[in-house]
């Protein structure tokens, strides 16, 4: 049996804001169709839907496998957006890379506070 992960929904002050944040810095079309959530596709198979939350937004951490020429561009669109970035989960601003399991790897928060990760070599 194969599973695959085919959506989750990610807590926001404004979901549509959310929504095209994370699809800007990663590249990714969003089209805002309205209704209860503001979905981005990331893949084939994962769809991220944005929701507003009811109450308190508890940071989330979302970790994303991806391509050197996808690290390095989405990395250029976090430098270009000014945000704070580091090598781990405890070292969200050190300015860093990490280097585990042979590539490249890097952290950083998104307006509602949610941790994204990047790895160039799956953990």
């Amino acid at each position: 049996m194969t599973i695959t992960l085919n959506h989750t929904i990610v807590p926001a002050r404004d979901k549509v804001a959310a929504a095209r944040f994370f699809a800007d810095i990663f590249g990714l079309p969003f089209d805002d169709a309205g209704g209860h959530f503001a979905p981005v596709r990331v893949n084939d198979t994962l769809t991220l839907d944005f929701a507003d939350a009811a109450g308190p937004i508890r940071s989330e951490h979302y970790a994303f496998h991806v391509s050197d020429t996808e690290f390095d561009a989405i990395l250029q669109r976090v430098k270009a957006a000014e945000l704070a970035f580091g090598s781990g989960p405890h070292s969200l601003a050190d300015g860093k890379l990490n280097d585990w399991n042979g590539g490249r790897g890097v952290y950083f928060k998104d307006p509602d506070g949610h941790v994204l990760e990047l790895m160039t070599a799956p953990q």
